[in-house]
């Protein structure tokens, strides 16, 4: 068995506290172990102003994690930095950026998955210019194309795509193609699969338009190019339907009917996985060869340090790339 790798994220925001909350809780959620990339001495303030009992144990080797994991939280490598929840700062970010970069670079060596803390992406890319988001970060890592890593939001129940992401709302229309949404549909069947159990996933693709473009009133994006991507799949033996209206495919009854829904873009997809399982939200990135999930917050730096985050997509992120890890080395 090998654990998994936590990065830190900002240690300004919720994810120190809640990555503690969630060693605390370990026994009762039933979680794999896991060592944190950094920030020991962030960790112990931040447990300590949460009130939780939480050691924290320097490591040498994440296999260390293993056998110390019940006694403490297992972390390898310091900071020297002071707790300041809801201060973020450059130096934040560079330690945020040190604890991601480390995960991965083990990650290429030896834990069985990686779950990443929230971080603020423009504070990163002012240190790391280019640095989009850390999604694409792990795709330039493994050299796998951007768009090749699909990011999923997975909750108790709903599990959502979207099929652009961080772009202006004004440029989705000019990147949606048959291309795209065929290859994206297509990594996503393959992991509802292999990382899922799902054995014919049923994939419910929206439109753009409202009303899924009204046969054409409202928008030629269903007629032109997301009917066509649907008819490819379909082809090629992968369950997609659609398009689907977006504002009727999240009610109950709709959600009964499928195993995840493709949306057009950033919010159509993550705000009814936020409206329905905002503190069991997971962060799952397809696409890549190794696991990488982290909960569907932010840095929270307004609560941060307050004692009133939620753990609880935290420690659901923590056990889905638990649960994906132990799929794919049964496979």
């Amino acid at each position: 068995m090998k654990p998994l790798a936590v990065s830190l994220g900002d240690p300004a925001g919720v994810g120190p506290e809640l990555i503690c909350e969630a060693w605390a809780r370990r026994e009762a959620e039933r979680l794999p172990p896991f060592f944190v990339c950094g920030g020991a001495e962030i960790l112990e303030q931040a447990a300590a102003q949460r009130g939780l009992d939480c050691p924290v144990i320097r490591i040498e080797s994440p296999s260390d994690a293993i056998d110390l994991f019940a006694n403490g939280l297992p972390v390898r490598g310091e900071s020297r930095r002071t707790y300041r929840p809801g201060q973020p700062d450059a130096a934040g970010a560079r330690l945020a950026w040190a604890s991601l970069t480390t995960a991965m670079g083990l990650m290429k060596a030896f834990p069985s998955a990686i779950v990443t803390g929230p971080v603020s992406k423009s504070a990163i890319d002012a240190i790391a210019p280019g640095f989009v988001g850390q999604t694409e970060a792990l795709a330039d890592a493994w050299k796998v194309r951007r768009d090749g890593a699909v990011m999923m939001l997975a909750g108790p129940t709903l599990r959502t795509v979207p099929m652009t992401v961080h772009c202006p709302l004004s440029e989705v229309p000019g990147r949606l193609s048959v291309d795209l949404i065929v290859r994206r549909s297509q990594i996503v069947a393959r992991a509802m699969i292999s990382d899922f159990g799902i054995s014919r996933p049923r994939i419910a693709i929206c439109g753009l338009n409202p009303h899924a473009g009204e046969s054409g009133k409202m928008g030629r994006e269903e007629i032109e190019v997301i009917a066509p991507a649907i008819a490819q799949l379909r082809a090629e033996g992968i369950d997609a339907t659609g398009p689907h209206p977006a504002d009727t495919l999240f009610a109950p009854r709709a959600r009964a009917n499928y195993d995840v829904a493709i949306a057009m873009y950033h919010d159509q997809a993550l705000i009814p996985l936020k409206a329905l399982d905002f503190d069991q939200g997971v962060n799952v990135t397809l696409g890549l060869p190794i696991v990488r999930t982290s909960p569907d917050h932010g840095t929270a730096f307004d609560i941060a340090g307050k004692g009133i985050a939620d753990p609880g997509a935290m420690i659901a992120a923590i056990r889905m790339a638990g649960e994906i890890a132990a799929r794919r080395a049964r496979a």
